[in-house]
């Protein structure tokens, strides 16, 4: 029952069991009420002729009744009292009396006597009100269920009840009933082939379901081995075998090894960024440790603004390492809204030490409002100013700037530019061109990366270009506020 294979054919069975017999339950009726209708339809037939005969004044002894065996019939008068049965009905049920053996009385045709009808004559056809002929009345028969015993033989049938009226007066009503014998034989043949062929029906469903199902589940054991592979070996460059149909299946397969493509990616980068952060700190480290030893046996020797450097830059990567960790973790930009041309105006000021001044170009009475987190947003500006400060000749400008429906940031500098082929290169971790290697002059290779990071958390992009002035000119573009 863990199976889907099994869960499906099991749930296909029991959905096509329950539509079979509700189908076979409505067939069955269907065909019993059509058979019935036959019945009383024929039982109603028999009970008219007779009535007709009776309505001419036909005699009991001589009534036409060849099919008596078939439509066995039972004539009552208005008292209830039977006055005439069928050739060989011994008993009988559901009509309004049950009784077989009929009651003395005259003949039907022999009612009027000679002088009637002598009066009749001598009256020009008065008869005192009585009609001139009988009549069968032309209401629907009473129907109803019942059994008879004709020539010994006991059987179901359906009875119609006519009213017939005699030219002496009389009201008779005749009971002649139809056989459903065949009604049951239909029924219980019918049963009998639904109840033979049901249980076929159902293992053909349940196992064409369980066949289809398994074919359709290949691919997925497939790809639960292949990964269960890849965990157990640990080497995300495989990839699950993708089915050539186009089902969800198929969907499910490219989407594993999207999701495996994608995690390879951050592990290996998670990887690379263990080594270089290794590798960074491992040369201030080491530095600072010899230049403490040597102050330690020789105090003449020691280089404290070297030590103090190294100690700034331990600190400053070890700052860069705690966010991105945080970024990597997913953490999400505050929602506070702040004006980008006033963080400028306001972090430019507070840079000291840059060899080139920074020119600030924010229009005065421009508002340019966005939504995230100043510290990081001022971050990724101080970052950008470092990165051109690091590069220029002679000059350096921050401007900000109205850009579509966002506002654009923009750092230049006159710097010998950054190649066409590197300026998707430099934004990754750790890496610095090659005029920017020394440990004096470039920092770890985290800057550029730090602010891309922090420009995607805020919904914007970081994007490097040719600058008018000829060197690097940075373009931070981040949606405007609502």
């Amino acid at each position: 029952m863990r199976s889907v294979r099994a869960r499906a054919a099991i749930g296909a069975t029991l959905v096509v069991a329950v539509a079979l017999v509700a189908a076979g339950l409505a067939v069955l009726l269907v065909l019993r009420d059509n058979l019935i209708g036959q019945a009383d339809l024929q039982a109603e037939v028999a009970a008219r002729e007779v009535a007709g005969q009776l309505a001419l004044d036909t005699r009991y002894e001589d009534l036409d009744l060849d099919d008596a065996e078939d439509h066995p019939v039972q004539v009552t008068d208005e008292e209830g009292r039977v006055v005439f049965v069928s050739k060989g009905l011994q008993a009988v049920s559901g009509t309004r009396s049950p009784g077989v053996s009929p009651v003395p009385s005259a003949s039907v045709g022999a009612t009027a006597s000679p002088d009637d009808d002598d009066d009749d004559d001598d009256d020009d056809g008065d008869d005192g009100g009585r009609p001139a002929r009988g009549e069968v009345s032309s209401d629907d028969p009473d129907l109803s269920d019942g059994t008879a015993t004709v020539d010994g033989k006991h059987a179901d049938y359906r009875f119609a009840a006519v009213e017939a009226t005699t030219s002496a007066g009389i009201t008779l009503t005749v009971h002649a009933g139809a056989p459903l014998a065949p009604e049951q034989e239909a029924v219980d043949t019918v049963r009998g082939a639904m109840l033979t062929g049901l249980p076929v029906l159902l293992a053909v469903v349940a196992g064409v379901t369980w066949l289809v199902t398994r074919r359709a589940l290949r691919p997925v054991e497939g790809i639960r081995r292949q990964m269960a592979a890849i965990t157990a070996s640990e080497d995300l460059a495989r990839r699950v075998p993708e089915p050539d149909s186009r089902d969800e299946i198929a969907a499910l397969a490219r989407t594993t090894n999207e999701t495996l493509t994608v995690l390879e990616a951050s592990v290996e980068r998670q990887r690379r960024f263990v080594a270089d952060a290794s590798h960074e700190l491992r040369s201030p480290i080491a530095s600072l440790r010899t230049q403490l030893e040597v102050a330690e046996a020789h105090p003449e020797l020691l280089d404290l603004p070297g030590a103090v450097a190294d100690t700034v830059r331990l600190q400053a990567l070890a700052a860069d390492l705690l966010l991105l960790a945080r970024l990597d973790a997913g953490e999400k930009p505050g929602a506070a809204r702040l004006e980008v041309g006033a963080l400028v105006r306001e972090e430019v000021p507070q840079r000291a030490g840059d060899r080139i001044p920074v020119t600030v170009e924010v229009a005065e009475d421009a508002a340019y409002e966005v939504n995230g987190s100043r510290g990081q947003l001022a971050r990724v500006v101080g970052n950008l100013l470092d990165n051109a400060q690091r590069h220029a000749e002679g000059f350096v400008a921050v401007s900000v700037a109205a850009d579509g429906r966002g506002v654009r940031v923009e750092v230049r500098d006159d710097g010998a530019g950054v190649p066409e082929d590197e300026r998707e290169r430099i934004f990754e971790r750790f890496v610095r061109l090659d005029e920017a290697r020394s440990r004096d002059d470039g920092g770890a290779g985290l800057g550029l990366a730090i602010a891309r990071d922090v420009a995607a958390r805020h919904g914007g992009t970081l994007t490097v270009h040719r600058a008018p002035e000829g060197g690097a000119a940075f373009r931070l573009w981040l949606p405007r506020a609502e």
